[in-house]
């Protein structure tokens, strides 16, 4: 993927969004013939010429200070994950095929950890969103993930392809659109990874709705939240979520779900675990890590 498009979308997105009076500037209603902010006035916001940062939003990011690029995601006001974003877009890492193309396996004690949480469907998800490791409970709320193919073992191609999937989250918007930021942060760090211009190419071909919000670069944090779903075989839960980066490995996170004590959705987590105990498999051991989304990484 182009860095410099990418870089160029991006920061027009994201001034496109804002308005004069969001940042104390005088509005003049029908005398403006764009979207948000104009490039002078965000130049003049940022503190620097209109032509070093008209450069900068045609991608041309050589030599950017970081002074620069914090004083332009102030006058922006983007977010933490937003300015994350940026300067992976603005200050890419050096070319690392090795590091994309390795395969994504998961530690045998985070494997074990996985298998010795009973009644909570926890995951693994690795680069591209793909899905690298799980516990009885995930296959059985998620879908049998070792029944699938590896290059559907991916949580943004399922959200997107999968009918199931589709139909298990009450609102499947909220959901979709969170994948799809977290695909263009993985965008950003790794530009220069074919399996995921591939994913991104399958879903913006197939999904008219991924590609409407691909095209509006949002990305954001993965905090904890609420899910509700409704479950073919327990029905409706309503599940805290919480996202946990591993520390050895900032590319894998550790996704949870669980109930509030006492409540309809911790019974129905325990009716799941019951009905699940003969009837899916546990989750692939560290050396069936290997195959992801386009084959064997």
């Amino acid at each position: 993927m182009d860095q410099r498009t990418a870089l160029s979308e991006f920061l027009r997105s994201r001034r496109a969004r804002l308005q004069p009076e969001d940042v104390g500037l005088p509005y003049f209603g029908s005398r403006r013939r764009v979207p948000g902010l104009r490039r002078e006035e965000l130049a003049q916001l940022a503190g620097v010429s209109v032509a070093y940062y008209v450069r900068l939003e045609q991608g041309n990011a050589q030599n950017v200070s970081a002074t620069v690029l914090n004083a332009v995601a102030e006058a922006l006001r983007l977010d933490p994950a937003e300015r994350e974003h940026l300067n992976h877009l603005a200050k890419p890492r050096p070319r690392r095929p090795r590091t994309t193309a390795r395969p994504q396996r998961v530690r045998p004690a985070l494997q074990h950890l996985l298998e010795a949480m009973e009644g909570i469907p926890a995951y693994v998800i690795g680069r591209r969103s793909d899905v690298i490791a799980w516990n009885r409970m995930a296959g059985a709320l998620f879908g049998d993930f070792s029944a699938m193919p590896p290059d559907q073992r991916n949580m943004a191609w399922l959200i997107f392809m999968d009918q199931a999937s589709r139909e298990l989250y009450d609102d499947w918007e909220s959901k979709a659109r969170d994948v799809v930021a977290g695909l263009r942060m993985d965008a950003g760090r790794y530009p220069d990874d074919p399996r995921l211009a591939s994913l991104i190419g399958e879903l913006s071909v197939k999904s008219e709705e991924f590609r409407c919000w691909w095209a509006a670069h949002d990305v954001r944090g993965r905090g904890p939240c609420v899910k509700r779903l409704h479950h073919p075989v327990v029905g409706h839960l309503t599940l805290a979520y919480e996202t946990l980066v591993l520390p050895i490995d900032p590319d894998q996170l550790l996704v949870t779900y669980h109930a509030e004590p006492g409540t309809p959705s911790a019974e129905g987590l325990r009716l799941l675990a019951s009905w699940t105990a003969e009837q899916v498999p546990e989750g692939p051991g560290p050396a069936e890590h290997g195959t992801l989304h386009g084959g064997v990484a």
